[in-house]
Parts: C-alpha cells; sequence; structure tokens
C-alpha cells in the first residue's frame, strides 16, 4: 500500500500541476479534498483544478521535483523543489519574467486510493524575494 501511495502522489503532482492535466483532478483526489496550502485554503475537485490553473497561468513552465518522499499508512510527506519563470499575475502581483525557485514540504492523507487533505508549507518569503516584492536583507 506504502508504495500505491508514494505512486498516487508521484501521479498528482506531474499531471495536475507539472502538466496542467487539470481533467484527472477528480481521479486523483476526493470529492470532498482540502489543501491547507498555507496562503490559501483549497477545497474540491473544482477547487483544486481553479487553484492549479492559477499557479500554472503565473508559472507556465512549472516543474515540481520530489526531493525526497516518505510514506506511512494513509499519510505521505514529500519535500519538493518547484522551478519556474513568473509570465502571469500572481496573487496581485504582475509578471515579472523572473525564473523563482521555491522549496517545501507536504503532508498529505490518503483516503480509498486518492488524496483527500494536503497540509502544505512553501516558502512564501523567498518566492516573494525572488519576485522583489520583499527586499532580501
Amino acid at each position: 500500500m506504502s508504495n500505491d501511495n508514494k505512486v498516487l502522489v508521484q501521479r498528482y503532482i506531474e499531471e495536475i500541476y507539472n502538466k496542467g492535466n487539470l481533467d484527472l483532478a477528480a481521479d486523483l483526489v476526493t470529492d470532498d479534498y482540502v489543501n491547507h496550502a498555507g496562503f490559501m485554503d483549497v477545497e474540491g475537485v473544482e477547487g483544486l483544478q481553479q487553484f492549479a490553473a492559477m499557479l500554472r497561468a503565473a508559472l507556465p513552465d512549472w516543474h515540481e521535483v520530489i526531493e525526497d518522499q516518505v510514506v506511512e499508512g494513509d499519510k505521505e510527506v514529500h519535500r519538493y523543489v518547484i522551478r519556474g519563470t513568473h509570465k502571469g499575475e500572481f496573487m496581485g502581483i504582475p509578471a515579472t519574467g523572473k525564473e523563482v525557485v521555491v522549496t517545501g514540504i507536504t503532508l498529505a492523507r490518503i483516503e480509498d486510493g486518492k488524496i483527500a487533505e494536503e497540509w502544505s508549507q512553501a516558502d512564501m518569503l523567498g518566492l516573494m524575494q525572488q519576485l522583489g516584492v520583499v527586499p532580501t536583507n
């Protein structure tokens, strides 16, 4: 089961975020899915589709890589690195054209072969510094 959960999360990241295959969301998350994303909560399949579309509009070349991944029971944790170019508005910040690197960690709860809930913490301060919104010193 733990390998299935690893593969599920890997597929979720690859299809939804890296490729933008938003139609697969219903296959990968539960109907009552919740992502406590830190800077905004995301609820349900449609909420995930809107959230991922917003991120991909801001960073159309979004590429997320799992650096470490651990599964125990119905929980999966992964440390990730996202790279992309800020080509669209993000949280009210107009496109800067800057390449960014964002690190973070997510804990997911798996239910019946789908992601039911996630808690994510990304380095938003580092992102804002890279975008020039917050000073670096």
